[in-house]
């Protein structure tokens, strides 16, 4: 990579909860790094990922859906999102091809317009619309914070992708790079590993037990030809972990078949993957458990 003209800097992905933030991450970088479901607030904390080309270096951070929050976990989760523009250089609001606009959203038109940064209004799910439904959307997001560009795009096909990403590194100040061009992330295996666990209950789980749901790696062991994982599912009620486990166990194997398969694609190895379940009553208002699960509001 030559330092001339080259471009490096920060960049926050911010929106309300479920509005494609992680699946619009994890195309421009080529590669799922973070979770993502059809449930809301399934992003818990900012994750940071890097995408390198020939003229630039974006690190981005993808964080929680901003949202109203009625746990400790919540408000750290919603302190996480709007905290992000601290010292990043350019924000993409990640918006649906949606008239509803809602309090959430201006909340973070608020937080946007003391930003002093370059913006990007991202509407993401272009492909769930028809193109003229979009510019009466284009107008509505225009007017409620300053931007430098407006990018339609579908993070699941892809459309418009290549376009934001050349926004994104124009957008970026001149500098070198701050990782090298193999780097995607400086999350650790055992988060990434636990995530994928969480990623798979959250898909196979009822509507009321994911999100008092939280995953601790237990014990992570690499040996010659096999990495030997034992990981605990926490939820917050008895009849909760009857739910997880199943009728004779069958739906703690069928989360720990689905989310061992995505982990020996990430390590390229084969896993033997033990899953325990533990009950923790109101662990997501309890700062000393949410520490203890990773959710710690000192690193905010």
């Amino acid at each position: 990579m030559s330092e001339q003209g080259f471009r490096c800097g920060f960049v926050t992905l911010m929106g309300r909860s479920n509005v494609g933030k992680s699946t619009l991450m994890n195309r421009i970088i080529g590669m799922k790094i973070a979770i993502t479901s059809p449930r809301v607030q399934t992003t818990r904390k900012r994750i940071r990922t890097v995408y390198t080309n020939d003229r630039g270096q974006a690190i981005f951070v993808d964080t929680p859906g901003v949202h109203t929050a009625k746990t400790k976990l919540g408000e750290y989760m919603d302190r996480a999102a709007l905290e992000s523009l601290t010292g990043v250089d350019v924000c993409l609001w990640v918006v649906e091809p949606s008239l509803k606009i809602n309090e959430n959203d201006s909340r973070i038109a608020k937080a946007l317009c003391d930003f002093g940064k370059k913006i990007i209004i991202v509407i993401n799910k272009c492909d769930t619309v028809k193109k003229e439904e979009l510019l009466p959307v284009t107008g509505a997001f225009s007017k409620m914070a300053p931007f430098e560009a407006i990018i339609p795009v579908s993070a699941l096909t892809g459309e418009g992708v290549d376009e934001l990403t050349e926004e994104i590194i124009n957008s970026l100040p001149e500098g070198p790079a701050l990782y090298d061009e193999e780097t995607v992330t400086e999350e650790t295996v055992r988060f990434l590993a636990s995530e994928m666990i969480r990623e798979k209950a959250l898909k196979n789980l009822k509507e009321e037990v994911p999100h008092g749901i939280a995953v601790e790696i237990l014990s992570m062991k690499e040996e010659k030809d096999i990495t030997r994982i034992d990981a605990e599912i926490i939820c917050e009620k008895d009849s909760h972990k009857g739910i997880i486990i199943g009728r004779g166990g069958l739906m703690l194997k069928k989360i720990g078949s689905q989310a061992r398969y995505d982990i020996e694609k990430m390590l390229d190895q084969h896993v033997a993957l033990k899953l325990f379940v533990k009950v923790r009553s109101n662990w997501r208002d309890n700062e000393k458990l949410m520490k203890s699960y990773g959710y710690d509001t000192g690193d905010l």
